[in-house]
């Protein structure tokens, strides 16, 4: 993969080209990425597959038209075109009265060191044992039938932003996964499935593929024999998997983009109560191995810890730049943006406290 330097002068060089060729802004994103990952069922090996990916972003400004545009080359010429093409779309766009890139004084100062890519990098036969490992963990559990398969990836991606307002920012992530899927039962008598993964951003810090395939195979093997509950009043326990579809539909409807336009149901409930007061939700982009952490959003703007629901109390909006303006506030830290698209609001590593 080529280096930080490399893409900061390369993004550095463009926008400067993009701001001589006519317009008043500009910033870009560089994303490259290498892949490996594995599939295996039965015993046998099913896929083994590598793959690597750079494709590069330019957004303009003039005035307050912008216009994105995306490419995989990065030749003189190549880049002339794409500059080329970007102006010319941005002044035959309609105005956006809230677009535009971030105050120097609003740049993030300090970033903090997240430990969020792995310097090793797995061999294809350790991806192999992973996934083979996990389901033979999962057939070996009594009642389990037949295995759907298990998989094993690795990836690392370096993403290399750059603007004209002074903003520069290089980072490399990593991430490996394993899962499994079971079936356990018969035709006859009925069948169930169940499946279990694991994901982090070191490989070492990964959970043991035989607790996942024991996991999935045990909670196939659960399912079997299911009845209907009577009606009743109970309380009731959500799994992890399910519980964070109640924090999904949370994070939807605080996105600063839908409260901008009117279309979330909490957009007149911004300090009131929205929870029970023992719940409290918080966000975390700053935790060190996080999944998704990042020290700062795809605007350059700080991003910290901060609870979103306290006590049961929404403290806060989801907020980019464009969202923020819109409803006459502040950037929250929460741009998040990719190579063909503008930014927009994005939760990081959120979770329900105990």
């Amino acid at each position: 993969m080529t280096s930080d330097g490399e893409h900061i002068s390369l993004l550095s060089d463009l926008v400067e080209k993009a701001r001589r060729g006519g317009a008043d802004a500009a910033d870009a994103i560089l994303a490259q990425s290498v892949s490996l990952s594995v599939v295996y069922r039965l015993g046998e090996l099913e896929k083994l597959e590598r793959s690597e990916s750079a494709d590069l972003g330019l957004r303009v400004l003039v005035g307050r038209r912008q216009a994105i545009v995306s490419s995989s080359e990065r030749g003189r010429e190549a880049l002339d075109a794409l500059v080329e093409r970007a102006v010319a779309m941005a002044r035959a766009v309609p105005e956006d009265p809230y677009c535009g890139l971030a105050d120097p004084d609003e740049l993030a100062a300090a970033l903090p060191d997240l430990d969020i890519c792995d310097p090793h990098e797995p061999s294809s036969g350790q991806l192999v044992t992973l996934a083979r490992t996990a389901e033979e963990a999962a057939l070996a559990v009594a009642g389990v039938t037949n295995s759907e398969g298990s998989q094993a990836g690795w990836g690392r991606t370096s993403v290399t932003l750059a603007g004209t307002n002074g903003f520069v920012h290089a980072r490399t992530g990593s991430g490996c996964s394993v899962s499994v899927s079971a079936l356990a039962g018969e035709g006859a008598s009925g069948m169930e499935s169940d499946y279990d993964y694991a994901s982090a951003v070191y490989f070492s810090d990964l959970r043991a593929p035989e607790d996942i395939g024991r996991a999935a195979g045990e909670g196939a093997v659960r399912r079997l024999g299911a009845r209907k509950v009577p009606t009743r009043m109970a309380p009731v326990i959500f799994a992890p998997r399910v519980a964070r579809g109640l924090l999904s539909h949370l994070v939807g409807a605080i996105n600063g983009a839908a409260v901008a336009r009117g279309t979330s149901f909490l957009k007149d409930r911004l300090g009131e109560s929205v929870f029970a007061s023992p719940i409290t939700i918080i966000e975390d982009p700053h935790r060190r191995r996080g999944l998704h952490s990042k020290p700062c959003d795809g605007e350059g703007i700080a991003t910290r810890r901060r609870a979103l629901i306290d006590a049961g109390v929404l403290t806060t909006w989801l907020l980019d730049l464009r969202s923020a303006r819109q409803l006459g506030l502040r950037s929250t830290g929460h741009a998040a943006r990719g190579t063909s698209s503008p930014p927009s609001p994005s939760a990081t590593n959120v979770y329900l406290e105990p």
